[in-house]
């Protein structure tokens, strides 16, 4: 199964662009089979070898360390590269070409099939839900990719009738040449922008995801999508359009008509389906993966039924305590308006909203507006889009708090919101520069409340 690949990594001067995670599962696995190759690592971190030891023993080894790890890059063969590292601010014309990633390396080279699941909200659920629905029909499938698991950790167990799933975040998609079987895009919006040169190029690496497709692949994309409509892709006559609020003018399409769902012209099942996951968004993503599993022939009532049992993730819309009459929801993977808005529709009867993060640039009106005309009574701001928001929203009828610490915020939450009403942490912001990521950020809050209950 990896035979090919391993032929191809062969003798090349290899550079593993960064080392976290998915950089030490690409140097294992190079090491499993080609021990002896000479192989650099390239990194920020200056002591690095305090955090893997055991790369003092590789005398095949060079390490290139601190802050010119970028430097020279044109003189390496391959360049396998961690998907999170961002090359925007050097010239990368002269070897853009040898740029590669996990990801990439196993669709080219292995004979395997892939499902491929971006967008800017949304990819970790459906991609879940999407693996869910295919091992729940006794299909040989895993889940990998920016859910947690690198994709190389698990390349030696893959065979010809595993089906990957495959969850791509936009930096893995920048510099890819070969796309999945079948490639999702749920949505874009705008994020990301301290890692791209322009919001443009951010929606460009989404569409990788389907750029090199062959005849026999399908593309699955978001009809409704603002940004991807201006983005001004071609679509090819056999792929899916999915849409909540019209029939697409399209050959091939998912559409909800008359309180149904429908593919083309069969009616599936009803938009009211027994389902843990909220909202018209998710309805959305639900929608997705019926489509996927048609395309798959798949058994549709079966995959309503894991539909149906299907659990959300944590940190997205995720129920912690009722306490005191209210009820406290964490939504930190909510990174970006859109999502903050999604996630007040969906879980309803907001009286306390905790919002504010790292500023990134992410226009914030379309959000001060919504909050502002909506009928949440308390705001608390969070550092340091939440001061923004602050200064905007304290001479309307809002009851506005500014805080430094998770812990204050909740503490205001607790004291303020009503009885008989909902708690929501959607912060419209990433959590970086303050919390590790937004996991922890959920973490932390979820703490805050059920301390001292």
């Amino acid at each position: 199964m990896i035979k090919k690949l391993i032929e191809f990594l062969k003798d090349k001067n290899i550079i593993i662009l960064g080392f976290g995670m998915e950089g030490e599962t690409t140097y294992n696995f190079i090491r499993n089979h080609l021990p002896t190759q000479k192989l650099t690592i390239a990194d920020m971190n200056e002591v690095i070898i305090e955090d893997y030891p055991y790369l003092e023993q590789d005398e095949n080894l060079t390490l290139v360390l601190g802050k010119k790890y970028l430097d020279n890059l044109e003189e390496y063969d391959l360049i396998i590269k961690t998907p999170g590292l961002s090359l925007k601010d050097i010239n990368i014309s002269k070897f853009e070409h040898k740029i590669t990633n996990q990801l990439e390396l196993v669709m080219e080279y292995l004979n395997i099939f892939t499902i491929g699941i971006t967008g800017t909200k949304g990819k970790s659920t459906t991609s879940t839900l999407m693996y869910n629905v295919l091992k729940d029909q006794n299909k040989d499938v895993m889940l990998l990719g920016n859910i947690g698991e690198p994709i190389f950790h698990r390349i030696e167990e893959m065979t010809e009738n595993t089906i990957l799933v495959l969850e791509m975040s936009s930096h893995a998609l920048e510099f890819v040449k070969h796309s999945p079987n079948i490639s999702i895009l749920l949505n874009a919006y705008e994020e990301h922008l301290d890692h791209y040169v322009s919001l443009e190029k951010y929606v460009e690496a989404k569409f990788n995801i389907a750029k090199f497709q062959n005849g026999t692949d399908t593309f699955i994309y978001n009809y409704d999508n603002a940004l991807m409509k201006e983005f001004g892709y071609i679509y090819r006559v056999n792929d899916y359009a999915i849409s909540i609020c019209e029939e697409p003018d399209t050959k091939n399409k998912t559409y909800l008509k008359d309180n149904s769902i429908y593919i083309n012209n069969e009616e599936l099942c009803t938009q009211d389906i027994k389902r843990n996951l909220k909202g018209m968004h998710n309805l959305n993503n639900i929608m997705f993966v019926l489509t996927a599993a048609r395309f798959l022939n798949l058994n549709i009532e079966k995959a309503l039924e894991t539909i149906s049992n299907f659990k959300p993730l944590e940190h997205r819309m995720e129920f912690v305590a009722t306490i005191n009459g209210v009820s406290y929801y964490n939504d930190s993977i909510a990174t970006i308006p859109e999502a903050t808005i999604n996630g007040v529709k969906a879980i309803g009867n907001i009286n306390t909203l905790i919002v504010g993060g790292k500023d990134r640039g992410v226009n914030l009106e379309e959000l001060i507006q919504f909050l502002a005309e909506s009928d949440i009574e308390n705001i608390i701001c969070l550092h340091t889009t939440g001061e923004y928001i602050y200064n905007k929203l304290e001479k309307t009828d809002k009851n506005v708090f500014k805080v430094n610490n998770m812990e204050s915020a909740v503490k205001i939450a607790k004291k303020v919101s009503k009885e008989n009403t909902n708690c929501l942490l959607s912060p419209a912001a990433a959590s970086y520069g303050f919390f590790k990521n937004f996991k922890e950020r959920g973490a932390i809050f979820k703490k805050c409340v059920l301390d001292n209950e």
